[in-house]
C-alpha cells in the first residue's frame, strides 16, 4: 500500500468516523454492531485500494455502510430462522456448535447465491426446489409461461452448479 493511500484512509477515517457511527447506530440499534460495521466499511474501502472522490465521500461511505447493514440483517434473519427450526427438532438430533455454525454459513452462502439471480428466477427456483411445485403450477402462480419458468429454474440450477464447481476447486 502506498503512503498516499495510507494517509488518505487515515484522513477519511478521522473526517467521517463520527457521523458514520451515528448513521450506523440509527440503523443497527446496537452500538457494538455499529462499531463492527464501521470498521468493516473502512476495511472494504481499504481492500478495494480506491478512495472515493472528495465531493462524493459521504455518499460513497453511506452506500458501502448500507450494503453492509443489509448483509447483516439478511444474515441475522437466516440465523433466527435456523435457530427456530432447531428448536423444532428432537433433542437427540441436536448438533454441535461447530456443526451449527457450518450449517449457518452454508445457508448464508446459499442466500447470497440466490440473491444474484433475478427476482423471478429466484422465486421460480425456490418454488420448484423447496415447494416441489410443477412448472405449470409455478407458471400460473407467477403469471408467466411454462417456458419462462423452465428458463428461470435452469438459471437457478446453473448458479448452483457453478457454486458447486467453485467449492470443489477451493478444497
Amino acid at each position: 500500500m502506498t503512503c498516499d493511500i495510507q494517509t488518505g484512509m487515515t484522513q477519511l477515517y478521522v473526517d467521517h468516523k463520527s457521523w458514520l457511527t451515528v448513521f450506523l447506530k440509527k440503523r443497527l440499534k446496537c452500538s457494538h454492531q455499529a462499531a463492527d460495521t464501521l470498521q468493516d466499511t473502512y476495511l472494504k474501502i481499504l481492500v478495494s485500494g480506491k478512495l472515493p472522490p472528495p465531493e462524493y465521500t459521504r455518499q460513497y461511505l453511506s452506500r458501502v455502510a448500507k450494503g453492509l447493514v443489509v448483509d447483516y440483517y439478511r444474515r441475522w434473519k437466516i440465523e433466527q430462522t435456523y435457530l427456530e427450526s432447531l428448536q423444532l427438532l428432537p433433542q437427540a438430533s441436536e448438533s454441535s456448535p461447530e456443526h451449527r455454525l457450518q450449517i449457518l454459513e452454508t445457508l448464508v452462502e446459499i442466500d447470497a447465491l440466490l440473491h444474484h439471480l433475478s427476482a423471478k428466477a429466484r422465486q421460480a427456483f425456490l418454488l420448484r426446489r423447496l415447494e416441489g411445485l410443477s412448472y405449470q403450477m409455478i407458471a400460473e402462480q407467477m403469471e408467466v409461461s411454462v417456458s419462462s419458468v423452465e428458463k428461470y429454474v435452469a438459471k437457478g440450477l446453473q448458479a448452483c452448479a457453478l457454486a458447486m464447481m467453485d467449492f470443489s476447486f477451493e478444497r
